[in-house]
């Protein structure tokens, strides 16, 4: 299914206020979070304010999603349980995902809940991938489900943690991942990005097999200009939105997952010379010194569509 998900804004589920400041915002997509942000004594409490806020606030046209606790924790099952009986909920959130058995489970589960009490739409899924166990299954993960599954998104600080980097600031570049050379014009130094394996196997698995690629947290949520350049490097790889973990993150997220004003009128100088192009019999012609065919159509229709979308919402 497609949704805009430019920006995902994380909501601790134990705050009525954010409850109201989020469903306010600019976000395009907003997440209950059960699981990270909640002290392990309060995620029952958690479970329920989340029921209470889908049931009781005006989300508007929001995507709404809910982040319960992991499969393996006393709380997953009861959490999907009464999160998926929620009639404003969009999709559910899994986390720690690592094998596609734990994506059937849950397409599973929610299959029979909604032979319950059937829903107008089926609940979809988004998965974080967070393990190197999910990075490394990243493929199998994406064709699991298919038709409930519909996003994935990079979990930078579970992972970094299992790679054991020790990076403090979760989602930033590390600057020891650099290395200092030579070569005939003298010494240099290559800056590397360490999140570039994980973020361009995902983005490669989710193109595959027709799913939305979502980068995860930035944790310094005052540097706005780092968060741009981490949303920057994403977007270049494919991927159509970001975590926000503070409301000062989604105007950022929503700017830099849009197509530009010149990518726009790009598509449209396209679309309009290629039906000029096509009429005289041509397949092909040059705009600006550069060759175009019938693939920068396709790019020129992909932009238009996702102007469109924005311009929905």
């Amino acid at each position: 299914m497609e949704r805009l998900q430019r920006s995902e804004l994380a909501v601790p589920a134990t705050s009525s206020k954010f409850f109201d400041n989020a469903r306010r915002g600019q976000a395009d997509a907003i997440f209950l979070d059960l699981e990270d942000a909640i002290a392990p004594n309060r995620r029952i409490e958690a479970r329920e304010m989340a029921v209470h806020a889908l049931h009781n606030y005006d989300w508007g046209n929001k995507t709404m999603s809910v982040r319960v606790n992991g499969l393996g924790t006393p709380y997953a099952i009861g959490d999907i349980i009464a999160i998926a009986r929620c009639a404003r909920l969009d999709m559910l959130m899994i986390p720690k995902v690592e094998a596609p058995s734990d994506v059937e489970f849950v397409d599973r589960l929610l299959a029979g809940l909604e032979l319950e009490k059937p829903r107008e739409r089926p609940v979809g899924i988004e998965i974080l991938v967070e393990t190197t166990k999910g990075l490394a299954n990243v493929e199998a993960l994406a064709a699991s489900a298919p038709g409930r599954l519909e996003a994935m998104i990079f979990g930078v600080g579970d992972y970094s943690i299992e790679l054991q980097n020790y990076d403090t600031v979760f989602g930033a570049p590390n600057p020891d991942y650099a290395m200092a050379a030579d070569q005939a014009g003298g010494p240099f130094t290559s800056l590397n990005d360490p999140w570039h394996f994980a973020l361009a196997r995902i983005a490669n698995a989710c193109r595959a097999y027709g799913l939305r690629p979502v980068d995860g947290p930035f944790a310094n949520y005052g540097d706005g200009a780092a968060y741009r350049a981490a949303a920057q490097r994403s977007r270049a790889l494919g991927f159509e939105g970001k975590w926000a973990i503070h409301p000062s993150q989604i105007d950022i997220a929503n700017e830099v997952y849009r197509p530009t004003e010149a990518q726009a009128e790009w598509a449209q100088a396209v679309l309009d010379r290629m039906r000029d192009a096509e009429a005289a019999g041509n397949g092909a012609f040059g705009l600006g010194d550069v060759l175009i065919d019938q693939a920068h159509v396709t790019l020129a229709r992909n932009i238009e569509r996702r102007n469109k979308l924005v311009g929905e919402a």
